[in-house]
This record gives C-alpha cells, sequence and structure tokens, in this order.
C-alpha cells in the first residue's frame, strides 16, 4: 500500500481544513447547542465542490477518490461534527448507489444537480421495528402499471427534511424476506412524501434526522435502482462505503479531542506548572495521538 498522499488529496484536504477552520469553527459548537442546520455552510461546501467530490467530472463533480472524500471528512469534524454527517449522508448514501448502481438515465437526471449541491440527499432503511434487520421492515412498494405505489415509515433518516431526493427501500414481494426488498431513487416534492418528526438526539445536533411517512407515494418504475428484489444488494453495497464516511467522521472528532486536550494540558496548572509536563499525562496523550494514527491508516486503507 503507497502510504503517500497524491497532489489531488492533498488539495482536497487542505482547501477543507482552510474552509472549516474559517467557517465552521465560529458556527460548529452553537450549530449544536441551537439544533440549527447549517445551511450557509453546506452552501458554501457545496461551491466549493464537496458535495460532488467523488462523482465524476461529466456529472460536474470534481472526480476524485475516496481517499480525498476521507481527508476531506476528517477535516470537517474536526471543526463541525453535523456538517460533516450531512456531508457524507449525502455523498455515500444518496450520491453512491445511483453512481454505482444507476441506469444512464438515472444518472444524468441526478447527478448533476447531486453534485452541484442543488439537490441534497437521503437514505430511508431504517423503521420503527427494522433497524439491521431489513428484512422486517414493513415499508410496502405494490407495481400498479407503470408505477409503484409505496406506503410505509422510515426513522431516523439523516438529511430528510433538507432532501431533494432519496434511496427509499420498501418490500416489493413481502413472502421473499431480504430477496423480497427492491430500491428506488424517489425525488421528495413526490405527492405522498412526509417529513413527520425531527428527532431530539443526544449530539450532532445541527444534521437533523426525521421520521418519514409514505402515503399512496407512486414513483415511476424508471426509478427503481437495479432490479425489483435487489434493494438489499443496493443497501449493503452502498453502507459499504458508508462506513467509510463515518469512519472518518469518527477521526476527525477524536483529533479535536485530541486538540482540546493537548491545549488544557498546556494551559492547567498544578504546583506551579502545565499538567502536560507530567509524564502520565504525556502518556495519555502520547497513546491518544498513536491510536487517531492508526484508525486514519486503517480508514484509508
Amino acid at each position: 500500500m503507497d502510504l503517500e498522499l497524491t497532489d489531488a488529496q492533498r488539495g482536497a484536504r487542505d482547501v477543507a481544513r482552510r474552509f472549516a477552520r474559517e467557517k465552521l469553527g465560529p458556527i460548529g459548537v452553537e450549530a449544536d447547542r441551537s439544533h440549527q442546520y447549517p445551511s450557509a455552510a453546506i452552501d458554501e461546501l457545496a461551491r466549493l465542490g464537496m458535495l460532488g467530490i467523488f462523482l465524476p467530472e461529466q456529472y460536474g463533480g470534481a472526480g476524485l477518490d475516496h481517499v480525498a472524500y476521507s481527508l476531506v471528512l476528517e477535516e470537517l469534524a474536526v471543526e463541525c461534527a453535523s456538517t460533516a454527517v450531512i456531508m457524507s449522508a449525502h455523498c455515500s448514501l444518496a450520491s453512491w448507489p445511483i453512481l454505482g448502481l444507476g441506469t444512464a438515465q438515472q444518472k444524468d437526471h441526478f447527478l448533476p444537480k447531486m453534485a452541484t449541491g442543488s439537490w441534497l440527499g437521503c437514505f430511508a432503511l431504517t423503521e420503527p421495528q427494522a433497524g439491521s434487520d431489513a428484512a422486517g421492515q414493513k415499508t410496502r412498494a405494490v407495481r400498479d402499471g407503470d408505477s409503484y405505489v409505496i406506503n410505509g415509515t422510515k426513522n431516523f433518516i439523516t438529511n430528510a427534511p433538507q432532501s431533494k431526493v432519496a434511496i427509499v427501500f420498501a418490500m416489493t414481494q413481502p413472502d421473499k424476506g431480504h430477496h423480497g426488498i427492491s430500491a428506488f431513487a424517489v425525488e421528495t416534492d413526490t405527492p405522498g412524501w412526509a417529513v413527520t418528526r425531527v428527532e431530539d438526539k443526544m449530539g450532532i445536533h445541527g444534521a437533523h434526522s426525521a421520521q418519514l411517512s409514505f402515503s399512496d407515494m407512486r414513483v415511476p418504475r424508471e426509478n427503481l435502482l437495479l432490479e425489483e428484489g435487489q434493494g438489499f444488494k443496493v443497501a449493503m453495497k452502498t453502507l459499504d462505503g458508508g462506513r467509510i464516511g463515518i469512519a472518518s467522521q469518527a477521526l476527525g472528532i477524536a483529533r479535536a479531542s485530541l486538540e482540546a486536550s493537548l491545549k488544557y494540558a498546556q494551559e492547567r496548572l498544578t504546583f506551579g506548572k502545565p499538567i502536560a509536563q507530567y509524564q502520565a499525562i504525556q502518556w495519555k496523550l502520547a497513546d491518544m495521538a498513536v491510536e487517531i494514527d492508526a484508525a486514519r491508516l486503517l480508514t484509508h486503507r
């Protein structure tokens, strides 16, 4: 494995670092405290091309790789975990399944808007009684001519209140378990789509997660991802990439914790000297730094 970063990867990281320090640093804590969606920061992130970071240039994306993507998310999460989560859900969970598994028509329709950030995306899999157990979901999609009619409820859907497109999973053949799940790219202005509750979470409050309700929501058949019954495959392949995003966010949060700890250790005095001069504290800080480096290398691999 080549551990050296390319010029493009370094460039993306450096742009993200400057943006995070200048734009997110002043708002990160307040966004979490006030539950305020950082709309201005997301708009600026879109103008920098970060919301289409790994989308090909033909769709208006930056055409970079997932290492660059990871580096950018880490930098954002250092200053504002909410902004990093918003970007990660949009890129990994909403854009990638269309890019990796969609038809040419689906890519042409959705990806240029998602690359520029004019359409934010979300991923609607989890339900009140079905989280990791995707086969236990109750949402149904019934074929009706050239459309599917979808009814059901989804829970904890990040970006849902702001999204213009969603990857929605529903049972088309309930008797087949996970082989009966299908996936759809849905425009959220479709009649029958409703955000019914924004969750009050334990943290990362600036990234809104919501409950969704689908009531006779009619989705064209051409919005089906892959074939009917292949939704579980769509979900699992998408979540593989989603884990890269989650790991990168965790890296940024851990790095922010280390930086705060180091600053405190240099300022806190006991017996006339900073606690950073005590070996026990130095060991703690060194262990934190080593674990973060190890996690970063594993994430990039």
